[in-house]
């Protein structure tokens, strides 16, 4: 039942990201764009909103009303030219669904790496106070631009998510649209309408997408810096009449691979390694061999193809290692052209592709002879 403890948030995510010099809200960090995570963030806090209402661009209005297909409580309403029109614009979004009374909490979703205790702070101050800001103290040593010292231990470094009683913060926000007044947060507009501020308890972590400069730190944040694993094995029969290629070289042997494609299993387990990696199916599903396309191909332009997949999903192979068990021929002699092969295939050096060869000691197929296998593992670096 709707009261004065029942919480709204108001995502913001309608600027143009002028000093990012592109929409920093299209970006991807772990696979998830800042909008998401801050959504996410909300629905983990202790007090999850009834509605959340998203201002938009038309840059992001896309991805806002995905989120309101999945979600009854996503209302989308189109921002303003200014960040205050934006929040008004919202604000009267939720008196439009009926709400009256409540606490209306409201977060830039560029600062999408907010902690749930973060909002769960905001909200209980507001709930005490009427009114609960993500603050943190000033850390450094403060000047002006005049070098004159400022006392750092009465200077806080203004956050979001800023949380008011909704009522007093439609009414502060209706003022200074009446007023003319521009701010840059939500309590210059609470205190300009004679309401007394209180801080709450921010994170160092809370950092506002802003400048390219800022990408490494929000990446790091969201483990897309960490290299991603990947696996991939396969196995085909050797049969005669056929050639036997492996790494995209032809050796010389009286019995080659059997498959759709020239069967080339150490590129194949390449291939799925990669693709297992971005978690992008397998070499059967991109390449399958009832695709009459494929018949015969070198195994190295699927790889070229899956290297180009990659970049287009902002991943770039970091590494590869890989080894074939094969009883016979013996394969030393031409693991240097494999790996020159494979590397310009995906376009990196050869220092990067390892390729080693054993043999099973005649147990099992392969010391058999019917069949070769080999098995790859991969990093892939993320690239967003």
């Amino acid at each position: 039942m709707r009261g004065q403890d029942t919480v709204y948030a108001v995502l913001l995510a309608a600027g143009a990201g002028a000093r990012m010099g592109e929409n920093k809200l299209a970006l991807a960090f772990g696979g998830k764009t800042p909008l998401q995570l801050c959504y996410e963030a909300f629905l983990e806090s202790q007090c999850p909103p009834e509605r959340i209402v998203v201002a938009v661009s038309e840059n992001t209005r896309a991805q806002a009303l995905s989120l309101a297909e999945k979600d009854a409580r996503v209302i989308v309403c189109t921002g303003g030219a200014a960040r205050g029109a934006s929040v008004l614009n919202a604000l009267r979004a939720l008196q439009k669904h009926g709400v009256e009374a409540g606490i209306a909490t409201i977060h830039d979703a560029a600062r999408c790496l907010v902690p749930p205790a973060v909002i769960d702070a905001a909200v209980c101050g507001a709930r005490e106070h009427g009114c609960g800001v993500a603050a943190i103290p000033m850390r450094d040593t403060v000047r002006d631009a005049k070098g004159t010292l400022l006392p750092r231990e009465t200077l806080f470094l203004m956050q979001t998510p800023q949380a008011f009683d909704f009522a007093r913060i439609l009414a502060a926000y209706e003022a200074a649209e009446a007023g003319g007044l521009q701010a840059t947060d939500d309590c210059a507009v609470y205190a300009a309408a004679g309401y007394a501020l209180h801080f709450t308890e921010g994170s160092i972590m809370n950092q506002k997408l802003t400048y390219r400069q800022d990408l490494p730190f929000f990446r790091a944040a969201c483990g897309a810096s960490l290299p991603r694993v990947g696996f991939g094995e396969d196995t085909h029969a050797l049969v005669p009449g056929r050639k036997l290629v492996l790494g995209g070289v032809e050796i010389p042997h009286e019995t080659g691979l059997l498959g759709h494609s020239d069967a080339d299993a150490l590129t194949h387990a390449v291939t799925d390694a990669l693709l297992g990696a971005a978690a992008l199916g397998d070499i059967g599903m991109h390449f399958p061999d009832t695709d009459a396309r494929y018949r015969g191909i070198s195994s190295l332009a699927l790889l070229r193809e899956t290297a180009a997949l990659l970049r287009a999903h902002g991943f770039l192979p970091g590494n590869v290692d890989a080894t074939v068990i094969a009883e016979r021929p013996k394969l030393a002699p031409y693991i240097p052209a494999m790996r020159e092969a494979l590397a310009q295939a995906l376009g990196v050096e050869a220092a990067r592709i390892g390729v080693k060869a054993t043999t099973s000691e005649k147990m099992n197929d392969e010391g058999a002879e019917k069949c070769i296998t080999a098995r790859a593992v991969c990093t892939l670096m993320c690239v967003e």
